[in-house]
């Protein structure tokens, strides 16, 4: 049987309990064998984040280490010095993991956006997406997105497993209410993020002193 592996890419900016509680949650669900998270170096539908990739690497190597073996981090887009395109990352994945079965892992947001992402039809040649749903968003009313969809939609993790590519499976997901620019604006205050972050990451900020006045 294939392996099938997780894909979570985002700036990470910083890592909080959103990101790990969804990205376990995934894993739970279905059954992954791993699921990689790729900090993103230049992102194409942001700003670059004012504090540095590497910086960004670091804690998200404090928030998983020695926590949860399934999840791992991987720095290939940091490597790239370019825009992290996610259909560069999905090449590059196949070449490094053939045979693997890939879920591309998004927010119920970033999916309802997919048509404004670089070369997104390809996207679903290189792999399985699955949605993180959030209660508060609803599904995509873009009709271009809706034709795409149909014959892909798929309830059932077997089908994920089994078949190579192509497949859209959307996963609840625990919701904890906290986004990285939340976490940014308090710490710009100089007010605590505890609990809103992993405990090393949260020392780690303290110590750096990163995001004050960002």
């Amino acid at each position: 049987m294939s392996r099938l592996l997780g894909l979570l890419g985002g700036t990470f900016d910083p890592v909080h309990n959103g990101h790990l509680r969804a990205a376990l949650d995934v894993c739970e669900a279905g059954g992954l064998d791993q699921l990689r998270l790729l900090p993103c170096h230049i992102p194409p539908h942001r700003q670059t984040p004012r504090v540095d990739a590497a910086t960004r690497l670091q804690l998200l190597q404090a928030a998983i280490h020695g926590e949860e073996p399934r999840l791992v981090v991987d720095d290939r887009e940091l490597q790239r010095n370019a825009v992290s395109y996610t259909v560069d990352t999905l090449h590059s994945m196949h070449l490094d993991f053939p045979g693997a079965r890939l879920c591309l892992l998004l927010g119920t947001d970033s999916f309802n956006s997919l048509t404004s992402w670089h070369r997104w039809r390809e996207l679903g040649e290189l792999a399985h997406l699955v949605v993180m749903q959030r209660p508060d968003i609803s599904e995509t009313d873009d009709p271009v997105l809706a034709r795409w969809l149909r014959g892909r939609r798929t309830e059932d993790w077997a089908d994920l497993r089994y078949e190579s590519v192509g497949r859209v499976l959307f996963q609840p997901v625990a919701q904890l209410g906290i986004s990285a620019s939340m976490v940014r604006e308090r710490l710009a205050a100089g007010r605590s993020a505890r609990y809103l972050l992993p405990e090393p990451v949260w020392q780690e900020i303290q110590q750096q002193q990163l995001y004050a006045g960002v």
